[in-house]
């Protein structure tokens, strides 16, 4: 009897390993939401949809979680799932007068269609270190990165309603 019960305790174990392996798709780029608030020479100039999701791959594979690119996502495909947006960019002020720029996003994190995370983030920058010689966009990529670092600790436990980064 204790060997049935430590044979299925394996296999349990095992089944939840597994579907924590299954790489996460992710979609590249992260599209806007549909009422974003992003400017039009934020979506023209800055690449900030791609360097989100690549950030989200790197900074995962450095925790041990491989993440694939799709086009686009849907919350009833089969494996995990990260559908993703980017909710909000803003690009206030410049070099001369004080970068202010942020990024939030919102996120789903779907294991075979049903639900297992959700969480919504925030991350603002003025620019770092010598911000008088960066431009919007680099200020802008800043945000991005500190996001997909964020996003890949969210992906390592997952939880409902997660507040990340200068929402926390």
């Amino acid at each position: 009897m204790k060997r049935a019960i430590s044979t299925a305790g394996c296999a349990a174990l095992l089944a939840i390993g597994s579907a924590a392996a299954d790489p996460v798709q992710v979609p590249r780029p992260v599209p806007y939401w549909e009422d974003a608030d992003v400017a039009g020479n934020i979506r023209k100039e800055c690449a900030i949809q791609t360097q989100l999701a690549d950030y989200i791959q790197e900074f995962s594979r450095a925790r041990g979680i491989e993440v694939s690119f799709a086009p686009s996502v849907a919350a009833d495909q089969p494996g995990r799932v990260l559908d993703l947006e980017i909710r909000e960019a803003e690009s206030m002020g410049n070099a001369w007068t004080g970068h202010r720029k942020s990024t939030t996003v919102r996120g789903k994190l779907y294991q075979d269609g049903e639900l297992i995370g959700s969480f919504r983030g925030r991350r603002d920058s003025m620019g770092g270190a010598f911000a008088g010689y960066k431009g919007s966009c680099s200020v802008l990529g800043r945000t991005v990165k500190a996001l997909g670092k964020d996003i890949a600790e969210f992906l390592s436990m997952p939880a409902m309603d997660a507040d990340l980064g200068d929402l926390k």
